[in-house]
């Protein structure tokens, strides 16, 4: 990928967390049984996917905060994504409102069945704001040298840039697997759409 504005980036990846904390404001209008229920047998309820997404904030944000926390470097006016990167977070991007490649969620990542849908969304949209409030910080810091291990491996570390770039996809990913899975419980539990 080519270079790009730092500043332009962290503008779009706001912008794009604000549309995802406007779609998990509207799931707290749903009825809970609605999002505690399984789309299909096997499939992973709304609040299922959304604690899925806690677990990555539980991981990812505290890690951010830390780095932005002890950074030292001054704002790199462009970005340039790494290779790995760049590959983790368009494996991640929905791809004209779809998810195209079927991924096996780490186990670390699984969440439980059985809970409570308004504390997971709760939850989600205080990490959405704190992603919010980190990305404007990191308009201050270079967010390629500053570098965030991934959660699978400490061993392997990502840019700054791509972290947040790898977040946000992974946020747009599940968005169209909770609207869809919101239509087909829906529509069989006789729900107009």
């Amino acid at each position: 990928m080519k270079k790009i504005s730092t500043h332009q980036l962290l503008d779009d990846l706001q912008s794009d967390t604000r549309k995802i904390i406007l779609a998990a404001t509207e799931l707290l209008r749903e009825d809970p049984g609605v999002l505690t229920r399984a789309p299909e047998q096997g499939k992973w309820s709304i609040a299922q996917v959304i604690e899925h997404l806690n677990s990555y904030g539980r991981y990812y944000l505290p890690a951010i905060e830390s780095a932005l926390n002890n950074n030292s470097y001054e704002p790199d006016a462009v970005f340039k994504p790494g290779w790995l990167g760049d590959y983790f977070t368009r494996s991640m991007l929905p791809k004209n409102g779809q998810v195209l490649n079927k991924m096996q969620s780490p186990k670390d990542h699984r969440p439980h069945p059985d809970i409570d849908s308004k504390p997971v969304i709760d939850t989600f949209l205080q990490q959405e704001q704190l992603l919010l409030d980190l990305l404007e910080r990191a308009k201050h810091a270079d967010i390629s040298r500053i570098r965030i291990p991934i959660s699978l491996s400490k061993l392997v570390k990502l840019k700054l840039g791509d972290t947040f770039r790898f977040l946000v996809a992974h946020h747009q990913r599940h968005f169209v697997q909770i609207d869809n899975a919101l239509k087909m419980v829906r529509r069989t539990s006789g729900v107009n759409v």
